[in-house]
């Protein structure tokens, strides 16, 4: 393996100052933007795939609440899947991207396709073998998984035996569902962003559409209940993500076969920096996981939904912008830690935060002051209520506070595990989960935090690891140029607090004129979102934020591509 991308001791000052130091680095520093630009480009691809699946899987929330509201049933189906659901962003968007990527990535580029293959086969036998077993441990133990997880349920025997009934018909959904993640990595390190970032759409299709078969047309025949039917739509969903990306692995020349070879050098280093991975990919979702069990004993039916359905509308924007940009900025990084080009892994790190900065600061905002409207207008049908949609508009206000914080450990986690480095994000991840079952076990004791200070305490946690990720890799590269990424981040702050008072503005004369009805809140993010996009664009415009003009001209030339085909008319002098 290359010496840059083993476990050991921080960069030394003179060689991270290599990179400025070498004859090539002006000619480096002259195609860094254009590099950031391609990234931005690759990010554009992701997002529009993964805001297709957001909004499929905003669909099947809204199917979920019609038909089952945010009573027992739903409650347990949410921690049965929470279970599964918890390894797909820990493999998917964490561990198995950021140890598999990096180590997949310097065998493509240095030694070739075959040995990237025979990597890819190895991993993908022992995601098989080592899942698989966890999988047939979680059917098995799934009333001690419910009893760790909610035990305030298990003084309601009828709700605590569905939830474990509901736990084993989903466990199998890890196996599919990593190596659905492993295929991702393969195809992101390949330069293919859109057709693995959309397989969670087809998840989200066939999870909803296969369940309500099996629920309410085969349930009545087959002797199960509705809600058990969405549990086995959930894997036949798995099952689908996978199958979705096999045809484009096949065009890259890759096609998984089993293979067994414990010691390869390339599998022991991805099984090195798997373990501490894990756990530094799991803050949050563990944090969640928790606070579930802590909104478990909060009396009566609701919280446990009212967190489950804010987090999903909160993992909009996360998937959108924070995850799109880890997806393109992590091969990139890779490449640069397996040549030793650390000016350029600090030039593209700082970019990517800064516009992961420039798309989640407004999007808290907009959230924040919009979340009672779009929740009632997306949600509010059949058994989920008004006073469901205020509760769940609550904890998403609780949330959307860290979604900078979610975003960021998205970016930075990652870079530690190119650099092979994965004890120092996997210390900070054990803190900061430490520190949550502090701070919500504190929200629980005071009667009117309820679940809002459960999601506070996970978005206040969510920034600690951030701010921590940040500060030490920072030392580690001796500068991610911080102060024009500070220049940055207090420009585009500037320009959200601006968008915010537009959207307050627009948000009370849209329920002033519409009412506080259906019409009042389509009215409202009809109106309140545009202008708000429109005021912060003006303004970052106005401050010169400098990633809203690298994002501008990454669009530029496809936008010139699609003129000259015919595709959009050009208007004016040709602009």
């Amino acid at each position: 393996m290359n010496d840059s991308v083993t476990e050991g001791p921080d960069v030394p000052e003179s060689t991270a100052s290599a990179g400025a130091e070498t004859p090539q680095a002006p000619e480096a520093a002259q195609r860094a933007p254009e590099r950031q630009e391609s990234i931005v480009r690759s990010a554009g691809i992701v997002s529009v795939a993964v805001m297709i699946s957001r909004l499929t899987g905003l669909v099947r929330e809204m199917v979920m609440a019609r038909l089952f509201g945010a009573g027992m049933a739903f409650d347990a189906f949410s921690l049965g899947f929470r279970i599964p659901n918890l390894t797909r962003d820990l493999f998917a968007e964490g561990a198995l991207s950021s140890a598999f990527v990096p180590t997949f990535t310097e065998y493509l580029t240095v030694k070739g396709k075959a040995e990237a293959a025979r990597l890819a086969n190895l991993v993908a036998t022992a995601i098989v073998i080592i899942v698989g077993f966890v999988c047939l441990l979680g059917v098995v133990f799934a009333p001690q998984v419910v009893g760790v997880l909610a035990s305030g349920w298990k003084s309601d025997p009828e709700k605590f035996a569905l939830a474990v009934k509901l736990t084993r018909t989903m466990f199998p959904f890890l196996l599919l569902v990593a190596l659905a993640a492993q295929a991702m990595g393969i195809l992101n390190a390949c330069g293919s962003f859109g057709v693995p970032a959309m397989a969670s759409a087809w998840f989200n299709v066939g999870s909803v559409s296969l369940g309500a078969l099996a629920g309410f047309t085969a349930g009545p025949h087959i002797g199960i209940e509705p809600i058990q039917g969405m549990a086995w739509g959930v894997v036949l969903g798995g099952l689908l993500q996978l199958l979705w990306q096999v045809p484009s692995l096949r065009r890259e020349g890759f096609s998984l076969r089993p293979a067994f070879d414990v010691s390869h050098a390339g599998l022991r280093h991805i099984f090195r920096l798997m373990g501490p991975a894990i756990i530094g990919n799991a803050a949050v979702q563990v944090n969640v996981a928790v606070n579930t069990n802590f909104a478990s004993q909060i009396p009566g039916n609701g919280p446990v939904s009212w967190l489950q359905y804010a987090f999903r509308f909160m993992q909009l924007p996360l998937g959108v912008f924070g995850v799109a940009i880890a997806s393109a900025t992590l091969p990139s990084i890779s490449r640069s830690a397996a040549t030793s080009d650390l000016s350029q892994f600090r030039r593209t790190l700082a970019n990517s935060l800064g516009t992961v900065f420039l798309l989640t600061v407004p999007s808290s905002v907009g959230l924040a002051l919009l979340g009672e409207s779009i929740i009632g207008l997306i949600y509010q049908h059949g058994r989920f209520t008004a006073y469901d949609t205020r509760m769940t508009a609550l904890a998403l206000s609780g949330y959307v506070i860290g979604l900078a914080g979610y975003a960021a450990v998205k970016v930075l986690a990652p870079a530690f595990y190119a650099l092979g480095s994965a004890r120092t994000p996997m210390m900070i991840s054990l803190a900061s989960i430490g520190i949550n079952f502090v701070v919500a076990w504190s929200m629980t004791q005071q009667a009117h935090m309820g679940h809002f200070g459960l999601a506070l305490a996970t978005s206040g946690v969510a920034i600690f690891n951030a701010l921590a990720l940040f500060w030490l890799l920072r030392a580690r590269l001796n500068g991610i140029n911080g102060r024009a990424l500070a220049v940055s981040i207090a420009k585009i702050v500037a320009a959200s607090g601006a968008m915010a008072g537009a959207v307050a503005l627009s948000h009370h004369l849209a329920l002033a004129w519409a009412g506080t009805g259906r019409l009042g809140r389509l009215a409202d993010v009809l109106i309140s979102i545009p202008a708000g996009m429109v005021v912060f664009l003006a303004a970052c415009r106005l401050l010169r934020v400098a990633e809203l003009a690298t994002a501008e001209r990454a669009l530029a030339g496809p936008l010139g591509k699609l003129r000259r085909a015919g595709v959009l008319k050009s208007r004016g002098n040709g602009r």
